[in-house]
């Protein structure tokens, strides 16, 4: 069949023609395959013969597809806005207008921008910027983040929601700039150098949800703190945030209340508690609410239950299967399981208390007189505050304790990852050790107990307790909270690929840093001592995603010492970037409010972290006179559905499989890895599974380094691994430097969900 193409073609034969050209495909070729479906002009069946045509031998038909697919969103929103197909994009400023005074958007775009501002703007979008994605991307991002109206019609396109995006988050700079940052912000979204977290990608510009990704809370031991943390954890869910929790200061069962002997019950119930309320209070309606509660591994509840919450066997009174697990590990224990005998046999002993007791028999005390708990200190590297706690808690002959072989424990840990993937592990030590805003608690006291839902968030926590209770003069009764630090996640994530190709990473962060900064202003969360930790501190959590893409394009192997070297000096660069945007946005607006003896102003950071270079003493000094405007600025998430919209690999993790079939509740295609061809294949063909575990731990450590706060790191082992190498993994990850790491990937687990509040 014979094709003219000069001939006046319907509008999928333009998209087909149009992704073809663009992707050097045989434009002939690939409209005589589609030519007699389209005799009938049946989109439908198009789309679906194009994606049936991706393969490894032929990737690029995802392209394609997603032309397709694009071209029946302009048909889609030009029928819902009643303008002519072949448009494409139009009347941005009439977008606003309806969906504002349908009660969709805010009211704070129109409010904040001049008509003519709006329309200038709606001047830059750029619709060729949609043939950037790839299939898999374009349907996530319609699917899930394309603004609707209340009866499902689609009328926001690509383009559009990123504008509104770029508008929303730099609606409040000054005046004779904003409109320069919009479209600096407009340029990164558009071209795909960055994805912003979940939360920022569907809210913004909305008139419900918030913009932040993750919260961490700490539970006060009473029933008050746990309530109310429960009250937090189920309005924070409501708007879609994933929630962290650490259980360390609960009393253990068996525990005395108010001085009754043994009556206690332990985290295991107030965990089910926390379970049933993820359950019942739903993200939007799209999705049950994402908890991981984190208990101390000294914690007596450790093998009272916890290690077992989520596996399928034991009493399932006492399991809580929709919630995640994280244990805080210190050195010491570490060091415990090192410990063995003539023939080779583990011989290290773990004692483990009830927090409760602690505080009443060891009479440890802060400048303050509040009493502290074992979970209170930490091992710094010359002074070992925690490990002389505990030796000393375990020498006094009143205090109870279980006593286990380390390994014992240690094994339970395994065995529920490999049936589970949980619990994740927070490594409590290195954690605090190298946290930049230690000063607020003082040397060898722990100011972080535990991590977020995934693994990627490490900053200063503290609980909130009430501290009145009164009725006022018109009979209302109030409750007075002293706010704690709750901790809050803010993400945005560069696509590593397409940045080092077009080399835009010195452009591309001083505009990603400065809408993370004004996400903490903007942000509506419902949670005050959330709303007021955000503004303390104005923490960020800048990352990446794309590592493997990235190496299969520079052509070096998974498995390879050029590896290693390769992350150590790129991520080296974006920390100089991303502290450095940090430092000029403190010259225009103002530092942190801790950054005053923080290791950022005494320099003690760059110590550390070994940077003596030139433009690291120049940047160090810089530092010193202006200050930083957020007190932790980088942190890796996952990044699953994001990456896909972006076009690339997930977070810092090897591909799945070369090709493979994506399957959702509403969908089901073949993907294949992003620029597959006969170069990149021999890059990409060692997958998850198959990899060496210990190189990605070496790649892991020399990125962590660079990272002040932590990485989704997920280690991918097969289903019959050895004990002993599960715990080898699990040794050098920690002898290496890891904070933490996320899930425990097995060949025998089903798909493990993820939290999607932090795809970024």
């Amino acid at each position: 069949m014979s094709v003219n193409l000069d001939s006046e073609m319907s509008s999928v034969h333009k998209a087909i023609k149009s992704a073809a050209e663009s992707y050097n495909l045989d434009t002939v070729q690939m409209l005589e395959k589609v030519a007699r479906l389209e005799e009938a002009a049946q989109y439908e069946q198009s789309l679906l013969y194009a994606l049936h045509q991706i393969s490894m031998e032929e990737p690029n038909w995802t392209f394609l597809a997603a032309q397709l697919y694009v071209d029946e969103l302009y048909r889609q929103v030009a029928e819902t806005r009643g303008y002519p197909h072949d448009k494409k994009y139009q009347d941005f400023y009439s977008l606003i207008t309806t969906l504002t005074r349908r009660g969709i958007y805010s009211e704070e775009l129109i409010q904040a921008y001049t008509k003519e501002e709006i329309e200038s703007l709606g001047a830059e979008i750029a619709p060729e910027r949609d043939q950037f994605f790839q299939y898999i991307g374009l349907f996530l991002l319609a699917d899930r983040y394309l603004t609707r109206d209340y009866e499902g019609n689609l009328y926001e396109l690509p383009q559009e929601r990123f504008m509104i995006i770029a508008m929303t988050l730099m609606q409040n700079e000054e005046r004779t700039r904003r409109l320069k940052y919009v479209k600096e912000a407009y340029w990164a979204l558009s071209h795909l150098y960055m994805t912003v977290a979940t939360p920022t990608l569907s809210n913004a510009g909305k008139s419900v949800g918030q913009l932040s990704s993750c919260f961490i809370d700490t539970v006060e031991d009473s029933l008050d703190g746990i309530y109310l943390n429960n009250w937090d954890t189920a309005r924070l869910s409501k708007d879609g945030g994933g929630v962290g929790i650490y259980l360390g200061k609960v009393r253990a069962l068996g525990s005395d209340i108010k001085r009754f002997k043994g009556n206690s019950s332990g985290v295991v119930p107030w965990i089910r508690l926390i379970n049933d309320t993820a359950v019942s209070v739903d993200q939007l309606g799209q999705r049950q609410g994402a908890v991981a509660v984190y208990l101390d591994i000294f914690h007596k509840d450790i093998m009272n239950g916890f290690l077992d919450v989520k596996t399928n066997n034991g009493d399932e009174r006492r399991k809580a299967h929709d919630i995640f697990t994280g244990v805080s590990i210190p050195d010491l224990f570490m060091e415990r399981l090192e410990e063995v005998d003539e023939n080779g046999r583990s011989v290290g002993e773990w004692h483990t208390f009830c927090p409760h007791q602690v505080k009443q028999l060891m009479g440890w005390k802060d400048e303050q007189g509040v009493e502290l708990g074992m979970e209170d200190f930490y091992d710094e590297y010359d002074e070992k505050f925690f490990t002389e706690k505990y030796l000393e808690a375990v020498a006094h002959p009143l205090l109870p304790r279980k006593t286990y072989r380390a390994m014992d424990i240690m094994a339970r840990v395994m065995i529920s990852q490999l049936e589970t993937g949980t619990p994740f592990m927070f490594y409590r030590d290195e954690v605090n050790r190298q946290n930049p805003n230690k000063h607020v608690r003082g040397k060898g006291r722990t100011a972080i107990f535990c991590s977020n839902l995934c693994t990627e968030i490490t900053q200063n926590m503290s609980a909130t307790t009430i501290i009145k209770e009164y009725q006022d003069v018109e009979g209302n009764l109030v409750i007075v909270r002293k706010p704690g630090d709750f901790v809050v996640c803010n993400l945005s994530s560069i696509n590593l690929a397409k940045t080092v190709r077009d080399n835009v990473l010195e452009r591309l962060i001083p505009i990603q840093m400065r809408m993370l900064d004004n996400v903490i202003d903007l942000n509506s969360i419902t949670v005050g001592q959330a709303a007021v930790t955000n503004k303390k501190y104005r923490a960020v959590g800048l990352g990446t995603f794309g590592w493997h893409h990235l190496l299969a394009r520079e052509e070096i192997y998974w498995e390879s010492a050029e590896a290693v070297s390769y992350a150590d000096r790129l991520y080296e660069d974006i920390a100089y970037y991303t502290i450095r945007s940090s430092m000029e946005l403190a010259k225009e607006k103002g530092s942190y409010s801790q950054f005053a003896g923080s290791e950022w102003q005494t320099g003690d950071y760059f110590t550390r972290k070994g940077y003596n270079s030139e433009r690291w003493n120049k940047l160090a000094n810089e530092i010193s006179a202006y200050g930083v405007r957020n007190g932790w600025m980088m942190a890796i998430a996952p990044n699953s559905s994001t990456a896909k919209i972006g076009g690339s690999t997930d977070g810092i993790d090897p591909l799945y499989a070369v090709e493979y079939a994506e399957e959702k509740k509403n969908f089901k295609f073949k993907v294949t890895a992003p620029d597959l061809d006969h170069r990149t294949y021999n890059y990409y063909r060692r997958t998850r599974h198959v990899l060496d575990q210990l190189w990605s731990i070496r790649q892991n450590a020399a990125r962590q380094r660079h990272i002040d706060q932590s990485i989704s790191f997920n280690l991918y082992v097969r289903h019959d691994i050895k004990a002993k190498d599960l715990l080898q993994l699990h040794l050098e990850a920690w002898r290496l430097g890891l904070k933490t790491s996320y899930y425990v990937r097995s060949t025998s687990q089903s798909e493990l969900a993820e939290c999607e509040a932090c795809h970024s």
